[in-house]
């Protein structure tokens, strides 16, 4: 494209909402409760029917394996862009024909479940979990680059409304319907009555409008002559080393090597991998390592073209390139602000242990968290479609990274205020409406980055990926949290937090400093230094925002600028 953009007119607030009554809008909502359905099913609601069927807990754990194939699904994404299905392509497009494919696995598999006694034939089911687990994956990245390629930039964040609140809305009937299905008819039919349910996932497919023709990019192995056995061969070697490399990403990614300790290390390899707080760096060494063995498993014998080689190069290396071209000078600034964007979000994962700690009854955290905090959650989604139609992507992302470091110094108040449900109210409410704000904004601004042919590989790359640095962060909470309240009570900086404690009602942080060996006041000043210091890492996903929304739009104005000469000459 080489004319330059009009800037998109501001929608006003009744054109927003007018979206979400759309084709589009509503044909979205069923795709996102077709993705959230079987992964509930598969990975949550699946290990109560086990354990009723007297499975041990360790049996049970290991069904988390079927969730690698979410780690690193980027390594097959490749595929989705570049293979067009037979019959089904030329009927309903690229991106449809797809869905329907990992739709009719998921429901036979389902099916399939429901047929099987775990008790008596385990391994059959954990089969079909898995095969039902990689076609959930696929469906997922499939969905995602319809959701892109169906409309333009300027309508992501309404599409990231529907697909989460149809996602969220199937987890919610996932965690709840089945269980009462199965209290009265018995598992089995539980999970039948749930691979009917997921035909809204069919139904909304065929109802969706159909992206535009799906263009894919040549891989010219054109004048490669390589006998057939060689290249036979070759593949099998380079896919056997691509395994090895996914089951290393997807075994860091997901904190769980069960599976790679059973080829190499035996139990104390997973027992290291978990072991906390230090086994955050072996997971974090498995993706490093798992990368570089992908790498190698892509890259071409040197001085000698092969077919294998350089379609594996092209397939995996060329979307990676195609960005960091297109964004030369930018690229490195816009993976950053991805990567440290939801980290002040992700590192609060020790809060169910603050809340108990500040004296509250698990009655209250429950009904607080899992009523109020849902709505609040959809509410704050459904705010960031807003904000990112009528404001824009740029205003949205620096909006969304405000939000977050704001919603933590919330939790602050919080310990300040002793055991107080209303505060606790407000603080989860707040909390949950900035992450969907944020969520929202990330989604439909990591969409923009995306380019037509590598829809698929793009997204998933960003999404596979975003999240590692706060996993990484969030694994070291417990200890910051613990040598901060050890630091305040020996006096220092953080030692002067203890005045704001003098008041707190006895239930409040007393039992957990016992624990640890400290005050009351100086446990609380602990947890309020944490939050403090994840709004500061807040602060950094700020300034990246700002530089991001400064220096993208320059950079694409200096590129139109000099693609339009180039076009007046030809």
């Amino acid at each position: 494209m080489t004319d330059a953009k009009p800037a998109p007119q501001k929608k006003t607030l009744l054109q927003t909402l007018a979206f979400f009554g759309e084709r589009r809008s509503l044909v979205m909502l069923g795709l996102g409760f077709a993705s959230g359905l079987p992964f509930m099913l598969i990975f949550d609601t699946l290990s109560l029917w086990l354990r009723d069927a007297g499975l041990s807990l360790a049996v049970i754990g290991f069904f988390s394996l079927a969730t690698l194939s979410f780690s690193f699904k980027f390594l097959w994404a490749p595929l989705i862009d570049r293979t067009k299905l037979p019959v089904l392509h030329g009927l309903v497009g690229h991106r449809r024909a797809w869905m329907l494919v990992c739709q009719a696995v998921i429901i036979l598999g389902l099916l399939a479940i429901s047929g099987v006694n775990p008790a008596a034939n385990l391994p059959l089911m954990a089969a079909i979990a898995v095969i039902v687990g990689f076609a959930t994956a696929t469906q997922d990245i499939v969905i995602d680059a319809w959701r892109i390629e169906v409309v333009d930039a300027d309508r992501q964040g309404q599409m990231a409304v529907a697909v989460q609140w149809g996602y969220r809305g199937a987890m919610i009937m996932a965690g709840a319907v089945p269980l009462i299905l199965a209290e009265r008819f018995g598992w089995n039919i539980s999970y039948l009555v749930m691979a009917g349910v997921m035909l809204i996932g069919v139904v909304s497919t065929l109802a969706a409008p159909r992206e535009e023709a799906h263009a894919i990019r040549p891989i010219h192995i054109d004048g490669v002559n390589q006998p057939k056995v060689l290249e036979i061969i070759e593949w099998l070697v380079r896919l056997a080393i691509l395994v090895v490399g996914a089951l290393l990403v997807g075994s860091g990614l997901s904190g769980d090597a069960s599976l790679l300790s059973k080829l190499a290390g035996g139990d104390a390899l997973a027992e290291a991998w978990k072991a906390k707080p230090n086994g955050i760096w072996l997971q974090l060494a498995g993706v490093l390592a798992g990368l570089a063995v992908i790498v190698v498993a892509a890259w071409p014998i040197p001085r000698v073209k092969t077919k294998p080689g350089v379609y594996l190069s092209t397939a995996l290396y060329s979307p990676l390139k195609e960005f960091l071209t297109r964004f030369s000078g930018v690229a490195g600034l816009i993976l950053a602000a991805i990567c440290v964007y939801r980290v002040s979000d992700f590192v609060l994962n020790i809060m169910n242990p603050f809340y108990r700690d500040m004296g509250f009854s698990l009655t209250e955290i429950a009904e607080i968290r899992k009523v109020f905090g849902i709505i609040a959650s959809m509410a704050g989604v459904f705010l960031g479609g807003v904000v990112v139609a009528r404001f824009g992507l740029m205003r949205a992302l620096i909006v969304g990274a405000f939000a977050q470091p704001i919603s933590n110094l919330m939790f602050a108040l919080l310990a300040m205020s002793g055991h107080s449900v209303p505060m606790l109210f407000a603080s989860i409410c707040i909390d949950n409406i900035a992450g969907g704000v944020a969520g929202t904004a990330l989604i439909a601004y990591m969409s923009s980055l995306t380019t037509a042919g590598f829809t698929a590989t793009q997204y998933a790359l960003f999404s596979s990926l975003y999240a590692l640095p706060g996993k990484l962060i969030a694994s070291q909470s417990g200890r910051i949290v613990e040598a901060s309240a050890e630091a305040a009570e020996h006096g220092g900086p953080i030692g002067a937090l203890k005045g704001l404690f003098t008041r707190l009602p006895p239930e409040s942080f007393t039992a957990a400093g016992a624990k640890l060996g400290v005050s009351a006041p100086a446990m609380a000043a602990g947890y309020t230094a944490f939050f403090l210091y994840t709004a500061l890492i807040g602060v950094v996903a700020i300034v990246l925002s700002f530089l991001v929304a400064v220096r993208q739009p320059r950079h694409a104005a200096a590129k139109a600028a000099e693609e339009e000469p180039d076009a007046a000459q030809a």
